[in-house]
C-alpha cells in the first residue's frame, strides 16, 4: 500500500488572470480536509502558505482543539486535526515527507483544467509502488496551482469531471479532496 500525504496549497497559486498569488486559508478547509484525510488514512495533511499571519490563524485553530475541554467535546475532530500542520512551502512539505519516509515523495498534482494529464489515481499509485515512494498529493486553491508547480510535478492526475450537460465543472476543493481520497483508497484495495 502506498503512503499518502495531502497538501492544500495557498502559494504559488494562480488567479483568474493566471497571475501568481497567495490565497487565504479558510476554516472549513482546515477542518473538513483534516477529517477526510484522516478518514482515508493519509499520514498527514499540510496547509501550505508562506504568510505568517495565516500560520498564526491555523495554529490558533489547531490549538483550540488541542485543549482538553474542546477535545473532550469533539474527540474525533481533535484526532483528525492532530494529523494537520501549516508549513511554508511545497518544498518544505516534500522535505518533511522525506524526513519521515526516508525517500522523496512522488509529487502528484490535481487541477480542473489540465490540458494534458498522466493518468488516473490508480496509475499514480502504481508508479509510487514501483518506485517505492510515498505520494504527496497537492491541491490548489484560487484558480489552481501555478504553472511552475504543475510543470515540475512527477504526475498530473486526470481532472474530475461531473455530468453536467453544459460542461459546468467547479467543485469546492473540499469536495475534490474527498473524491480523490476515495479514488486513492480504491486504487489501494
Amino acid at each position: 500500500m502506498t503512503d499518502l500525504y495531502v497538501a492544500l496549497v495557498h502559494h504559488p497559486i494562480k488567479n483568474k488572470r493566471d497571475d501568481l498569488v497567495t490565497t487565504s486559508v479558510t476554516n472549513l478547509d482546515i477542518h473538513d480536509i483534516s477529517r477526510s484525510s484522516r478518514t482515508y488514512g493519509a499520514k498527514h495533511y499540510f496547509i501550505v502558505t508562506p504568510l505568517k499571519a495565516q500560520h498564526e490563524l491555523v495554529n490558533r485553530i489547531l490549538g483550540h482543539w488541542e485543549k482538553d475541554k474542546n477535545g473532550a467535546y469533539n474527540p474525533d475532530r481533535q484526532d483528525a486535526l492532530a494529523y494537520t500542520s501549516v508549513i511554508d512551502s511545497i518544498e518544505d512539505a516534500a522535505s518533511k515527507v522525506k524526513e519521515i519516509e526516508g525517500v522523496d515523495p512522488l509529487i502528484v498534482v490535481t487541477g480542473a483544467n489540465f490540458e494534458s494529464h498522466d493518468g488516473k489515481m490508480i496509475d499514480a499509485c502504481r508508479k509510487a509502488n514501483i518506485d517505492k515512494r510515498p505520494i504527496l498529493l497537492l491541491f490548489g486553491t484560487g484558480w489552481g496551482l501555478y504553472a511552475s508547480v504543475v510543470e515540475s510535478a512527477d504526475f498530473r492526475l486526470e481532472p474530475l469531471t461531473g455530468s453536467a450537460s453544459d460542461g459546468y465543472n467547479h467543485l469546492s476543493v473540499r469536495s475534490a479532496v474527498a473524491i480523490y481520497l476515495d479514488r486513492f483508497k480504491q486504487a489501494n484495495d
